[in-house]
Parts: structure tokens; sequence; C-alpha cells
């Protein structure tokens, strides 16, 4: 397989220049069978008020974003994973949406809410599901949810193949240090999509990566500007979880002696 990211600055409150600005970057990443875009793509993040956040928000039946990504999906013969900012009913969620040729088939909503996001946003309620893509098994995680070990590896145990990470993220450094290591201890690709540029108060690291099953970073990106990057993944190596020949990362674990993870 192929699996590539796009890094730009989504505008918050103008669906019209963010789709403008995927019309020019996405058909670089080609040919690609999967691309990750970075989180609350439709919408922007950094919300002055609910009555924003609500305001640039879409129902996933009625989404003219994913309209667009769906469009994109059928010419090209890919998948998109991409942040959103769903609206159901009256609550909002930060979720990420797996879109194909037919539209979207695949919804995760963010567990793990960082900072202001809670002022804005239900925690998600849809667990840690995995999709097929193709030959490929993937799952999903949003930005903060990287310093949670506990859902990597529930998505591990599903035979998840590759990690597609939508990301806003500002804390300098951390997360991209950490996701080869994810990838590494959980032998799985990462694809790791960050975005840059400030909004208000504040500004997003950029530096999005691709991270292999042994901890390698396959390719980065800048810290500050818009970027494509697409590399090619073996799912031989996702899927050989023996770490010596007496040592297997999923039957050597020990969920009898895990209790206290779940209290």
């Amino acid at each position: 397989m192929r699996v590539g990211y796009v890094q730009f600055a989504p505008s918050l409150g103008d669906l019209d220049a963010t789709l403008g600005n995927l019309e020019e970057l996405l058909p670089r990443v080609m040919p690609a069978d999967l691309i990750v875009l970075p989180e609350l793509c439709n919408s922007g993040y950094n919300f002055a008020s609910r009555e924003q956040a609500i305001s640039t928000a879409e129902q996933i039946t009625d989404s003219s974003f994913i309209a667009f990504l769906a469009e994109h999906c059928r010419k090209r013969r890919c998948h998109i994973v991409s942040g959103f900012n769903e609206r159901e009913g009256e609550r909002l969620y930060n979720s990420a949406v797996f879109v194909g040729p037919s539209g979207c088939s695949g919804l995760y909503r963010k567990l793990h809410l960082f900072y202001r996001e809670q002022d804005f946003f239900e925690p998600g309620n849809v667990g840690l599901p995995v999709f097929e893509c193709g030959p490929a098994k993937i799952g999903i995680q949003v930005c903060f949810d990287w310093l949670f070990p506990e859902s990597w590896r529930v998505l591990a145990i599903q035979s998840a193949d590759i990690i597609c990470h939508p990301c806003n993220l500002v804390l300098p450094g951390m997360c991209q240090r950490a996701i080869p290591i994810h990838a590494m201890i959980n032998r799985f690709y990462i694809v790791t999509a960050n975005r840059v540029g400030s909004e208000g108060d504040l500004s997003f690291t950029g530096a999005s990566l691709i991270a292999s099953p042994r901890g390698e970073v396959l390719t980065q990106g800048p810290p500050d500007t818009a970027h494509v990057s697409v590399v090619d993944v073996d799912l031989s190596r996702s899927r050989d979880k023996q770490i010596t020949p007496m040592n297997h990362l999923i039957q050597c674990r020990r969920p009898d002696q895990y209790g206290l993870l779940t209290e």
C-alpha cells in the first residue's frame, strides 16, 4: 500500500477556503491508497465560542466537506481519513471520518479531549473501531489520544495495520517524539497528519510524520509550512508480532494482571 498525509492550515470558519487549499494539495499526494488530513479539518480549531463551533460543524449525512472528499476518492481510487467537526443534534464531537468513493463508511469520536475542547465537544462514545481499507485494517486516533497507551494497544489487539492520526498539535515536539515509540511497541504503522499556522493564541507545530512498526521515521514534514508526503508500507511488517522466537507481542500479554487499568 501507499499511504500519505496532507499537512496544511485549515481555515477557521471558512470551509470554501479550506476546500480550495485541498483542491491544490490532495493531487500532490497521488498515487496513494490512503491519505490522512488534520484534526477538525472542516472547521478549524480555536473557536471563540460554542456558537462558532456549532456554526462550523456538519452532520455526517449532510456534509459538503465529506462530499468533496468522496469525489476525490472516486476520481483517484483512494480512501481518506480526516478530522471532522461533527454535529449530532445539539451535540458536537471532535471526530474523524473514513471516506471512500462511496462516501463516509467509518466514524471515530475522539476519546481524550484536550484543554478547551471540553467546552465545546462531548467525549467520544463509539469506542475504538477498526475499518477495512483494501488489504489493510486501519484504526484511528485523534491528536491528544496520543498520550494514552491503552487506546493504541486496543487497536493493536484488533489487528490494526495502520493507525491514522489527524492532529492539531500545539505542544512542541512531544507527540512527534512519542509516535515512533507507539509504532514500535505495538508493531504497526502510524500516519500523524498535523497542521501548521496559528489561530488566535495557538500556534501549531507541523512536523507530520509516518512511523514504521520498527519505530523508524519514514518521512517527516517541516514545522511551519504546508507539506505532503507519501510512502510505501509493507503490511507484513505490521502483522509480524514475533519479538523473539519465544516472545509474541500479543500472546505474551498478562491481562489478568492489568485490572487496575479499567478501575
